[in-house]
């Protein structure tokens, strides 16, 4: 089981990232299964990832569940896959959230059908591991518009929402480990610290509309996304942290829904950390790490 530490230290040369959809409906919570009823989450980049297995959780959870992306086969397959497994149906929407008048359209349409919006989870943002001096304008433009401003779109338009009906309101924003940079990637690294210090600002400015603004920041998580990876390269990031492993999709999931439940409700403005202790030791070389780091310490 990929939440056995000592089980994931040598997965199998054909080992297929990331739990199976029947794992994701399956998988033991801490949570009680009506913890959300009724309310509508919202998150982005839900068709993969982290995004499906938190949509799979809320959607276990009894909220009603809408997944957002740009990829529409994927959003298909997930909104599929959980009312197959779980006999639950979900609303996605193919979209992107850099473009503010899709985001505004995309909220116009879910409180039309559900009439209220209780929690956002900003999961959606991609990057890709190069040295900076080589960084493009496009390539930097591109992460920084996904993960900077879609996220602070997607902010702006749901609290704006909450401030006009008089509503109370959620916000989870999955970053990263920022606190010691994150070479190979550091056009991410710049737009996540952004969000952070984003979320705390705003957490204390929307205080008074009952908006409440937290980031979720995870390490090295066991997830499809690792696929795309040779396996060499993708099977080291579990020694990225001196648990010396891979989390786990719930591991993220379940630490949205503590920050999103009541049991978050004096939490605002924090970064909740899941990475085995990565961001006290450990490096992360997304592109493979450099013969001059690679330094043999026997």
């Amino acid at each position: 089981m990929l939440n056995d530490v000592k089980a994931q230290r040598v997965p199998d040369e054909n080992y297929s990232w990331g739990p199976s959809d029947e794992e994701l409906a399956s998988w033991e919570m801490v949570y009680r299964e009506d913890l959300f009823k009724d309310q509508v989450v919202i998150v982005s980049g839900g068709g993969s990832g982290m995004g499906k297995g938190m949509a799979f959780m809320f959607a276990r959870l009894g909220a009603k569940v809408v997944i957002c992306s740009r990829n529409e086969e994927r959003l298909l397959q997930t909104q599929e896959s959980i009312n197959k497994q779980l006999g639950i149906d979900i609303d996605c929407h193919t979209m992107t959230i850099r473009d503010p008048q899709q985001v505004s359209t995309l909220f116009d349409q879910v409180v039309a059908k559900h009439g209220r919006v209780d929690v956002l989870v900003n999961n959606a943002g991609g990057q890709f591991p190069q040295p900076a001096i080589d960084f493009s304008v496009k390539g930097w433009n591109a992460v920084i518009d996904t993960n900077l401003n879609g996220s602070w779109y997607m902010m702006q338009t749901a609290a704006r929402h909450w401030r006009d009906t008089n509503t109370a309101g959620n916000i989870v924003n999955i970053v990263a480990n920022v606190q010691r940079g994150m070479p190979q990637v550091a056009h991410t690294c710049a737009a996540r610290a952004a969000v952070i210090y984003l979320s705390k600002s705003i957490s204390t400015e929307w205080a008074p509309l009952n908006i409440r603004v937290n980031c979720v920041s995870p390490g090295s998580i066991a997830t499809d996304g690792l696929n795309v990876y040779p396996y060499q390269a993708a099977a080291r990031f579990k020694d990225s942290n001196p648990m010396r492993s891979f989390g786990h999709i719930y591991d993220v999931a379940q630490a949205v829904a503590y920050i999103a439940a009541p049991s978050g409700k004096f939490i605002t403005g924090e970064v909740l950390t899941v990475d085995g202790g990565n961001n006290q030791w450990g490096d992360t070389w997304p592109g493979g790490i450099p013969d001059y780091f690679d330094v043999d310490y026997k």
